[in-house]
């Protein structure tokens, strides 16, 4: 069976090693064209890009997919299934009908909630109790396509973006390598309509988001802190700096104080006041600085520790 890989990601990388050690043979990996990254603002190749190098795989990076001679190319791998994870082009819909099996796609959400670009970090700030992920057949809408396996994993309360990325990646690998064992054997997955309602789409992450506002509930705060680690990063204003907040806890209780003073500060944290509750921060980052403990940060401004009001 011939295979055709489409991604761009870190969380795309576990996926395409599923392909290859299932039996099918990868012809062609897809990701996007090298980027500028880092201070000297270089080209970088895309994390899939080094995986697939590596394996000796042949790369293809087009801008887009909607000349005709892009869309040549692929025809000319003569793909039996085009698999596609994460890889920020939108593909065509006659690419979607050149593979003999159709597209399908790894998708980090349990749809219809939570289409489009950033399901994981949305699922997060949402409070959802549970996500997991979707092996989908592709078709023209945009994660509207058929599901075909589904794996399931609870948000846990320490969760953040980062630790999540990393199970649902590997849930991804499990159900797509489930998939293409039955794909292999000749056997047909049942390809399950997705309901009609509940649909939500979870929009491109904004650096503005992370921005916390401390007239909002500690609660959303909380998970906004931890949907956003590692990137964007959370940030606010502590008596009077500005800081990324890295980790930080929802405490309940009434306070009557304004908004983002400081009511105690201490070895466990430093509680800020919110609309309802407090926000506990116990990780933190100055500017220029690195991530550091609450402790640490008291120890270079002695005059909050103990405060309470």
């Amino acid at each position: 069976m011939r295979v055709v890989f489409a991604g761009t990601p870190e969380f795309s990388v576990p996926c395409l090693e599923a392909c290859r050690a299932s039996g099918a043979q990868v012809v062609a990996v897809y990701t996007q064209p090298d980027r500028p990254a880092g201070r000297g603002r270089k080209l970088a190749p895309s994390p899939v890009k080094q995986a697939a190098l590596a394996a000796g795989l042949p790369v293809e990076q087009p801008e887009s997919l909607k000349p005709a001679q892009a869309q040549a190319t692929l025809a000319g791998y003569a793909p039996d299934l085009m698999v596609v994870v994460a890889y920020g082009l939108i593909l065509p819909r006659k690419m979607l009908a050149m593979p003999r099996l159709g597209c399908w796609n790894v998708h980090a959400s349990l749809l219809p909630r939570w289409r489009g670009a950033a399901p994981i970090q949305r699922a997060v700030l949402a409070g959802d109790a549970e996500t997991g992920v979707d092996l989908m057949r592709m078709e023209a809408g945009l994660d509207t396509g058929p599901v075909l396996l589904e794996k399931r994993t609870p948000i846990l309360p320490g969760d953040t973006g980062g630790t999540l990325h990393d199970r649902l990646a590997v849930l991804g690998a499990e159900a797509l390598a489930e998939g293409l064992r039955h794909a292999l054997a000749g056997e047909v997955l049942a390809a399950v309509p997705q309901p009609a309602e509940g649909a939500t789409y979870a929009h491109k992450l904004d650096k503005a988001e992370a921005r916390l506002d401390f007239a909002r509930p500690a609660v959303e705060l909380e998970r906004t802190v931890r949907a956003f680690d590692p990137w964007p990063v959370a940030e606010g204003a502590l008596a009077g700096e500005n800081v990324r907040i890295w980790a930080a806890q929802a405490i309940d209780g009434r306070h009557g104080a304004t908004p983002g003073t400081v009511l105690a500060a201490g070895r466990d944290g430093i509680d800020l006041a919110c609309g309802e509750g407090a926000l506990r921060i116990t990780a933190l980052q100055r500017a220029g600085g690195k991530r550091i403990s609450a402790a640490d940060y008291l120890n270079a401004r002695p005059e909050l520790r103990g405060a309470s009001r």
